[in-house]
């Protein structure tokens, strides 16, 4: 990566403002614009800087992030964000994911993780983190048959999506099925257009709400 990715980190705690800032600064890929203590001084900031990454607090006093993402994304549609919380809550996930968030990090997980998976989501690999795939796929509701028969997707595509939905990176779902990051990319690249969706955040989710993924997700 050769480009800096610029950050803004919006949290109401100056402590968690502070450990955020620090695990960025571990990585010369990530440059803090600044931080914000509120939802609203996010998108005010955002307008003023226009980072290509926010670190967004999902509860917030006043306006919370999940509101201020839907008005960011709206007006700033480029801007990936990712919400930051203490709650591992499935709803929350799906909340964030349909206010328009391209991610999900609990705050108690480890910093290289941290790192980790920041860099997938810049690199659109990964929405969210792989033991929140797992819970996903836990309660995630079963969709009926009828849903999968009527998928436009071959074999090949629909286990791909199996692969996405779990949280896997495009190398690991090369290195399981025996083929390039560049093969997996373009079945990703055609899986999309065929479905008419965006990104692989709209992917993940079309795929769970569909009951397109199947339970067979290994939580090592």
């Amino acid at each position: 990566m050769t480009t800096r990715i610029r950050v803004l980190v919006a949290d109401d705690s100056a402590h968690a403002r502070e450990a955020v800032c620090e695990i960025l600064a571990e990585d010369p890929c990530f440059e803090v614009l600044g931080t914000a203590s509120s939802a609203e001084e996010a998108l005010e900031l955002t307008e003023q800087w226009m980072p290509d990454l926010i670190l967004m607090d999902i509860r917030m006093p006043g306006m919370n992030g999940l509101e201020a993402t839907r008005l960011i994304k709206l007006r700033y549609p480029y801007v990936k964000i990712v919400m930051i919380t203490v709650s591992d809550d499935v709803a929350h996930l799906f909340e964030a994911l349909r206010q328009g968030a391209q991610g999900y990090l609990l705050k108690n997980l480890a910093p290289s993780t941290w790192l980790e998976y920041l860099r997938a989501i810049v690199n659109d690999e990964a929405p969210f983190s792989r033991e929140l795939a797992y819970r996903i796929l836990q309660e995630f509701p079963t969709s009926a048959k009828e849903t999968q028969q009527a998928s436009p997707l071959t074999a090949r595509e629909r286990e791909i999506l199996n692969w996405v939905a779990s949280g896997s990176t495009n190398k690991e779902i090369g290195e399981g099925l025996g083929i390039s990051d560049q093969t997996v990319k373009n079945h990703l690249k055609n899986i999309l257009q065929k479905l008419q969706l965006e990104n692989r955040v709209q992917l993940t989710r079309y795929a769970l709400e569909q009951g397109l993924v199947e339970r067979r997700f290994n939580r090592s």
